[in-house]
């Protein structure tokens, strides 16, 4: 897999093309890149989330994950390379399970919002959506492990459960759509 780099500028990609894995050259707004970027996205992301402090359980299990972003971006930029496998996808479904028991049903939607972790993870599971999306046309035009979608499909399930855990753990009640709030606001005028 790779090298590591010792110089970060090559000059390489100055004429808009960048190098996956296996060596081959592809343009810089090719599927392949756009998808591999945006889990690099997702993972800074969650990095964000972690950075705000929060629970230490949580921490450990999201850092396990950005491991496996790293597994599933490198396996996006080598052509016929897996790293994604069911296995950890069931982890991510016992992790969901764990935290979603003790939340309160849902009856309305809920808005990003709440706290700074909580609003954090609500843009990290927008971006996950984002690169599932990606990763679904990547694979109408190229040959893609699917366990890598299934993944990114979880994943962001779990970063909205998350985002409820989160909200709460920092003291605040998650922000409810209100369908009616304009028509009262205008009723209160």
């Amino acid at each position: 897999m790779g090298h590591r780099l010792s110089k970060i500028y090559t000059r390489t990609g100055d004429s808009g093309t960048t190098g996956l894995g296996d060596g081959s050259r592809v343009d810089k707004d090719s599927l392949r890149v756009e998808a591999y970027g945006t889990v690099d996205e997702l993972n800074s992301q969650i990095g964000l989330v972690i950075a705000f402090g929060i629970d230490e359980h949580i921490t450990n299990q999201l850092l396990d994950i950005q491991h496996d972003l790293f597994d599933l971006g490198s396996e996006l930029c080598v052509p016929g390379y897996s790293a994604i496998k069911d296995a950890n996808i069931d982890t991510l479904e016992k992790i969901l399970d764990e935290h979603n028991a003790d939340l309160p049903a849902l009856k309305e939607f809920i808005l990003p919002g709440g706290n700074l972790s909580a609003s954090t993870c609500h843009v990290a599971r927008t971006v996950c959506r984002r690169a599932e999306r990606i990763v679904v046309s990547l694979s109408r035009v190229e040959n893609i492990n699917q366990p890598v979608i299934k993944y990114l499909n979880r994943l962001s399930d779990l970063l909205f459960v998350l985002c409820r855990v989160l909200a709460r753990q920092g003291g605040q009640s998650e922000v409810l759509w209100d369908k009616n709030r304009r028509q009262q606001a205008n009723d209160n005028e």
